[in-house]
């Protein structure tokens, strides 16, 4: 009996047939491998793996040796038993550490990554896959979304110097729509894990609209079984067109390892952020006034809505855009933007990215009849001191 196929190979020969029926269109794979019969990625790869960068980041950390903060080990070497903020700080300590970025303009030289990855950078290094390097400066990062562009300062031309060469080498991903992906799609994450150097895995779109992970943030995350590791922060999630689907942002790992549960930053969300960044330098937080929970089951009863999924508004703040559009307490919001809405999560993150001034359009549900109703985004007031 002839042994059986590995799982990816199976998934791979599925997946790579001459051409996938959407909609009733064909839409072409990629090429086919030079051994007839043997689907591959590689021509796509190709392509697409020269846009993956890693990315170093060389910072400083206060160093916190946790014995000092021991009573009976400060009495043993007679230091002052002195309050925390009055005790002397430690000498900061230089960090180093690394992650992937994602080439998204090579002609003004714009990456985008993790806000995390470059927290705390004092100097960010890019290098290419054909081992180029590039001093990269941080344009500005988004904690919220986790997203963060940098952007390649041009070199001097030398390779494998500290700067690699002009911004005109530079090869680009180009940008698909996330929301046209389905669960069951499959999709390739590119990035560096363990800085082993760039390393290319596959799998298929797991879940939509995850969340959850974080108590705060904008989090409508893309889920695959794709292997992502430390190290692939920042990377590509790329459908099999090589089209820039996600940005690769956590893992669920109990033992510290791959498990098969990826998170990815939809492109869509991540190329809106870009451009408030790039425009701004930082996202302004847009806002209509209201505050929003899932309906359930039981509140839809008790409304007597027909709607089944969707998101109830809890609040309108007096005289805020959504009082001045007409939206009321007890109105059901079944789409935004025309885009059918799941949950509150989905109308939180919808406004909350939308540019300061653009307007927004909600479908509601309200005794039985539905209304649309258009509100202005205005910016999230500052905290105080912020």
């Amino acid at each position: 009996m002839p042994a059986a196929s590995p799982p990816i190979a199976l998934a791979l020969a599925l997946g790579l047939s001459a051409a996938l029926a959407v909609g009733g269109c064909a839409v072409s794979a990629p090429d086919a491998s030079p051994v007839p019969g043997v689907p591959t990625l590689a021509p796509m790869l190709r392509e697409v793996t020269p846009g993956v960068v890693n990315v170093a980041v060389t910072g400083r950390a206060q160093a916190l040796n946790p014995l000092l903060n021991d009573p009976f080990f400060r009495r043993f070497f007679d230091l002052p038993d002195l309050p925390l903020p009055q005790r002397p700080p430690q000498p900061p300590r230089r960090t180093f550490s690394s992650g992937s970025g994602v080439i998204v303009d090579a002609g003004r030289g714009y990456v985008l990554t993790n806000s995390h990855v470059v927290a705390e950078a004092e100097s960010i290094e890019v290098t290419t896959k054909d081992n180029r390097r590039f001093e990269a400066r941080l344009v500005g990062r988004d904690p919220g979304t986790d997203i963060a562009v940098l952007r390649i300062v041009p070199g001097d031309g030398s390779q494998g110097g500290p700067q690699g060469g002009s911004l005109g080498d530079l090869q680009a991903v180009p940008f698909g729509d996330s929301a046209a992906l389905e669960v069951g799609d499959y999709v390739v994450a590119i990035g560096n894990p363990f800085g082993l150097g760039q390393t290319v895995t596959s799998g298929i779109v797991s879940a939509l609209g995850r969340g959850g992970l974080r108590v705060e943030g904008y989090e409508d995350f893309i889920q695959t079984d794709a292997s992502i590791n430390p190290g692939n922060s920042g990377g590509a999630l790329v459908d099999l067109q090589g089209r820039l689907v996600g940005i690769n942002t956590a893992i669920l790992a109990p033992s510290g390892g791959n498990v098969g549960i990826g998170f990815a930053v939809p492109a869509n969300m991540a190329r809106t952020v870009m451009d408030q960044i790039i425009r701004y330098g930082e996202v302004r937080r847009g806002r209509i006034g209201i505050s929003v929970q899932d309906l359930t089951p039981d509140i839809a009863a008790a409304l007597g809505t027909r709607s089944t999924s969707g998101a109830i508004i809890a609040a309108v703040e007096t005289g805020s855009p959504a009082d001045r559009a007409g939206l009321r307490r007890g109105d059901v919001v079944i789409a935004i933007d025309g885009a059918e809405v799941r949950s509150a999560t989905q109308v939180r993150n919808h406004v909350g990215l939308k540019r300061v001034g653009d307007p927004v359009t909600l479908t509601v549900e309200r005794n039985g009849a539905r209304d649309t109703l258009t509100a202005r985004i205005e910016e999230e007031p500052k905290p105080p001191g912020g």
